[in-house]
């Protein structure tokens, strides 16, 4: 399978994301690294070749969330592979408005396992495409930040460009 992928320039530092042959992000994330991304692919959606490109409309996307329209990555088509509860929970995620984070334990409620806190805190750590699969929309029960695989900064950056004015 062949994949396009680009870095683009952001206000947190540059943004790549893998797009699959059918336009879905398989990847993304603040960082210039395909070495970041590629292992953060599921087996079976890892292309076999990586192509420098033009990511179209999820470029289009990436720059207009970033410029201030927070619900441009909202219908952008995600590919991602795991057990039943974490693409259940990475749909649930998709879900989460933009200004309108949550805590981890309303997460597990919402995706229907109100008592496994952990797992939708591991959902969070798996999703492999930052920003379309919004993780950093959830919070510890006492509101700090918890954890963010592109680092607290760009954490803090997007709930604050999301917040309502």
């Amino acid at each position: 399978m062949n994949a396009t992928w680009s870095t683009l320039d952001t206000p947190i530092g540059p943004f790549t994301a893998i797009v699959d042959e059918d336009g879905a992000v398989i990847a993304s994330g603040w960082t210039a690294s395909l070495d970041e991304l590629v292992p953060q692919i599921h087996p079976t959606l890892r292309p076999t070749e990586l192509t420098e490109g033009d990511l179209g409309a999820v470029g289009d996307a990436i720059v207009r969330y970033h410029d201030g329209d927070v619900s441009a990555v909202d219908d952008v088509p995600v590919k991602q592979r795991s057990g039943e509860f974490l693409e259940h929970a990475w749909d649930v995620l998709r879900k989460i408005p933009a200004g309108a984070p949550v805590t981890y334990t309303e997460y597990a409620a919402k995706s229907g396992r109100p008592a496994a806190v952990r797992a939708a805190a591991s959902a969070c750590a798996r999703n492999a495409a930052a920003l379309f699969v919004p993780c950093h929309r959830v919070l510890r029960t006492d509101g700090t930040l918890g954890g963010f695989r592109w680092g607290l900064e760009a954490k803090r950056w997007l709930l604050n460009h999301e917040s309502p004015r």
